[in-house]
């Protein structure tokens, strides 16, 4: 925690910019991503082996000494002071402990990381409707071969095919989360 911040003190919300620094970095992302796996205040030397093991990609119990201390350094000296300063954590330097605040816990990341020939949900979604629109023209005007099923069966149809959507959107959406599974997204992406 640095000079300026007081405990318990009501972290006002990041603005896109702020968000958008804290996390530019991976090692601040690692750190995040261990903080919120914690679930709770943790200790620097915690985070730093947690960090190098994913940096590294290695076990946490294969982190080498010079491999920590290297993360450590760095979190201790520059990265956790800006995220203090931002308002992301609460970092206590005497005693060695970083703590996330309300902001980071509010921290819900809508970025879509899109990699390769995948497409982001949001053009996804407009294609599907401009299907289900399509689809519900063609049934609306009696077209052949739509005329072959009751209306009924069209709009169940177009229902199931948001549906399923959705529900891949949100298994997607939640496993892209930082904090929520045992590693940051970007590192279950290779």
């Amino acid at each position: 925690m640095t000079a300026g911040s007081v405990a318990g003190e009501q972290s006002p919300s990041l603005s896109d910019d702020e968000l958008f620094e804290v996390l530019s970095n991976r090692r601040r992302r690692y750190t995040v991503h261990a903080l919120e796996a914690a679930d709770g205040a943790a200790e620097i030397g915690d985070v730093a082996e947690q960090v190098a093991a994913w940096e590294y990609d290695v076990a946490v119990e294969e982190v080498s000494y010079e491999e920590r201390k290297r993360v450590y350094t760095a979190l201790q000296q520059s990265h956790l002071p800006m995220m203090d300063d931002a308002g992301v954590v609460e970092f206590n330097k005497n005693r060695g402990v970083v703590e996330p605040t309300d902001s980071l816990n509010d921290i819900e990341v809508y970025m879509e990381v899109v990699q390769g020939n995948e497409i982001p949900w949001s053009v996804y979604y407009l294609g599907l409707s401009g299907v289900a629109a399509s689809l519900t023209a063609a049934v609306w005007l009696g077209a052949w071969p739509f005329t072959l099923l009751p209306d009924v069966a069209w709009a169940t149809a177009i229902t199931a095919m948001f549906t399923v959507s959705a529900v891949a959107h949100t298994y997607y959406a939640r496993g892209q989360r930082i904090g929520e599974v045992d590693k940051p997204p970007e590192l279950r992406k290779e």
